[in-house]
């Protein structure tokens, strides 16, 4: 088996499942790579043994596509094929003359080094939460969507008895009927989302009837647990002392603009606000790979433009589980083809590009339809904190830039430490770069976790773990 070319992929997720199962398949040796105990990213989420979930599947609409990925997975595991290395926390893949050295912190405390060489290394990072503050947002009680979901699809737990689930996106839809099955009182789904741009994308969402179907469930779970809905609506302000006690939304104009006097005050124990995803790149950047925008560049194959790199999922674009598999069945399949120096055939995963090029078309739709507010900064306050690490206000990076003359984010965090807190921009970046009328950009950061000093001074000691 060692003989076999090696294939190291990063992220356990839908597409990181897809992507090992399919190489597995075609004949290479797979180290799939992960920081959860257990394989199934936040997609395929599950509660641990221990609180003895009688229907874990109630929380998933596509059960049956996790038990056919765990399957595969633990045969291929049981033919010594797939290797899983859990609590795994990679904070560098590390380019040698002969193919990568993945460093990673293992275990909850993230102290113990671990190494694994491998031939080729195939990125399935995920995303992560896009967070855009406003006045009370720090309050506890408020969570981000996902965090509401991972709570309730790792722990069976939910942070109060009342919720209001706000921003825009569809990952709100699964958030509010989640929470409103677990026996939550949802006083309101507020979607700032306009109801005229799914007419306007019309064409482009039905040609995707199986999403349309999807949502139109989400819809009709909503009505029976009677959970209304408030679209063109923003949360304006959360309210309360020790915690969340209450928010204010507000609708919104044709420009994106609060409507003056139509503030309501509704009462809750929990917001779970989100408003959208961006790509996890930190480890593409690292390596050099090219980025279109915010996503990592792929080509047909899946291939970045750094030879023997591949990435898949919502690392090259935000587009949920469906394309996250498409991709990583593509993506593993050429990587098996390419390390054992045959030339793929495109036809052997023809299914999987069509579904890819159709789910690409719909969620570009989508962005356009679940953009966060034009004027979302509006709300921001001079005392509201926008840097969590760095404590840093709305008002001091609105100084810099007018008072100062910063002219772009990376001068903000020189002059007032936004960005440079344990998140390192990951969280509070895009409101930074919001609050600062400038584009958001990839920051290159030299490793995508923080690492303590001891492991950067023994890296390259060991030998790895022979492989």
């Amino acid at each position: 088996m060692t003989e076999r070319p090696h294939l190291a992929v990063i992220g356990a997720g839908p597409a990181g499942l897809a992507a090992t199962v399919a190489a597995a398949a075609h004949g290479l040796r797979v180290t799939l790579i992960d920081a959860a105990a257990e394989a199934g990213g936040q997609f395929y989420r599950r509660p641990p043994a221990a609180l003895r979930a009688r229907r874990p599947q109630a929380l998933h609409h596509q059960w049956h596509t996790w038990e056919r990925l765990r399957d595969g997975l633990n045969a291929h595991e049981k033919a010594g094929l797939v290797r899983q290395l859990t609590n795994h926390h990679v904070w560098l893949v590390e380019r040698r003359r002969r193919g990568f050295t993945v460093h990673a912190l293992v275990g909850p405390e993230q102290r113990d080094p671990a190494e694994v060489r491998a031939d080729a290394v195939l990125l399935a990072t995920g995303g992560y939460e896009k967070v855009l503050p406003f006045p009370g947002w720090t309050l506890p009680g408020v969570v981000t969507a996902g965090g509401a979901q991972a709570m309730l699809k790792g722990g069976l737990a939910v942070s109060g008895r009342t919720a209001v689930v706000a921003g825009t996106g569809p990952l709100l839809l699964p958030v509010a009927t989640g929470l409103a099955a677990a026996g939550v009182e949802v006083a309101a789904l507020v979607d700032s989302a306009d109801p005229a741009a799914f007419v306007r994308r019309s064409r482009a969402l039905l040609a995707e009837p199986g999403k349309v179907v999807e949502g139109a469930g989400y819809a009709a779970r909503l009505l029976r647990h009677r959970v209304p809905t408030l679209t063109r609506h923003t949360v304006v302000e959360a309210h309360g002392t020790a915690r969340l006690e209450a928010v204010t939304v507000a609708a919104l104009d044709r420009a994106g603009r609060v409507r003056p006097g139509t503030g309501r005050r509704i009462a809750c124990a929990t917001l779970a606000v989100g408003h959208g995803m961006l790509p996890g790149t930190d480890l593409a950047e690292t390596l050099g790979c090219r980025l279109d925008g915010l996503a990592v560049h792929v080509d047909d194959e899946q291939r970045t433009d750094v030879p023997g790199v591949w990435a898949a999922g919502e690392t090259t674009g935000i587009g949920g589980s469906a394309l996250s598999l498409a991709e990583g069945h593509i993506a593993g399949r050429s990587a098996a083809a390419r390390l054992h120096g045959t030339a793929p055939d495109p036809r052997v995963w023809a299914a999987a590009t069509r579904a890819r090029t159709r789910l690409r078309a719909f969620f570009a739709a989508l962005d356009t339809v679940y953009a966060p507010p034009a004027h979302w900064a509006e709300l921001v306050t001079d005392d509201t904190v926008v840097c969590r690490c760095e404590e840093v206000t709305g008002g001091a990076i609105r100084e810099a830039v007018a008072g100062l003359g910063a002219g772009d984010a990376r001068t903000v965090k020189l002059l007032t430490r936004a960005e440079m807190g344990w998140c390192q921009g990951r969280v509070c970046g895009p409101a930074v770069a919001g609050l600062a009328g400038c584009a958001l950009t990839p920051s290159r950061r030299p490793f995508a976790r923080p690492v303590p000093l001891g492991v950067l001074a023994r890296a390259g000691d060991t030998d790895g773990d022979g492989d």
